[in-house]
């Protein structure tokens, strides 16, 4: 991947790289990521990461073998109502979401998480 690339496009070529349920997976997140927060900045960080910012980090998503990860800056702050944060429990900080093949995610739930990491990240930049 070219240094030249944007972020969406590094994101674009990672899902295609990957060719498989995870790319379309972190595709379909990907969707419901900008259909939460239209104006959603793309980066890449890490050496790899897509990132998704609005007011600072909402969240990332990394790949492995057998789960693709979201991982919310600032979880630990947010209510998880329909409780999608499975994984990174132990912290108080960070809260991830794994997901497995064949696992489907609350989209509403999803982006209700998502809406609610923006508007955490805009009243901290306030104060």
């Amino acid at each position: 991947m070219s240094e030249t690339q944007s972020p969406a496009e590094l994101i674009d070529g990672r899902i295609k790289e990957l060719a498989d349920w995870r790319g379309e997976t972190l595709a379909r997140v990907r969707q419901l990521i900008h259909k939460a927060i239209p104006e959603v900045e793309e980066t890449w960080k890490w050496r790899g990461v897509p990132v998704w910012e609005s007011s600072g980090i909402l969240c990332t998503g990394e790949t492995y073998k057998n789960y693709v990860k979201l991982t919310f800056a600032k979880g630990a702050q947010l209510s998880d109502p329909a409780r999608l944060f499975n994984s990174s429990l132990e912290g108080n900080v960070r809260r991830a979401i794994d997901i497995h093949q064949h696992q489907t995610l609350d989209e509403e739930a999803f982006q209700a998480l998502v809406r609610a990491a923006a508007e955490l990240n805009r009243t901290k930049k306030k104060k």
